[in-house]
């Protein structure tokens, strides 16, 4: 099972995001786990994630948070994350870690 985390400010704005991303997986059948946080914890959240995205919000953060964890790390798509585009973003997770 793999373990999505999303982070953004205060790990507040992502939570509908992280509905729409479970919903889609369930869809799918993609077993994983979606978490939603703040950037304040990332490291500390991200030590056993597969991937962790990032609001738009805290993608200026994202070098910083690279080195960081020893996972991918990116900025959510801005057009998905605007249209809460649930689906997309877990299609992109799945490109991303190779599944």
């Amino acid at each position: 099972m793999k373990k999505i985390v999303l982070v953004c400010a205060a790990g507040m704005s992502t939570s509908m995001l992280v509905k729409n991303m479970q919903a889609a997986a369930k869809a799918d059948n993609y077993e994983c786990t979606i978490e939603a946080h703040p950037i304040a914890e990332v490291e500390e959240v991200g030590k056993d994630a597969d991937i962790v995205l990032l609001g738009p919000q805290v993608r200026f953060q994202l070098a910083k948070v690279q080195s960081l964890v020893s996972c991918p790390a990116e900025a959510i798509d801005m057009a998905a994350y605007g249209t809460m585009n649930g689906k997309k973003v877990i299609d992109h997770v799945k490109g991303v870690i190779g599944e």
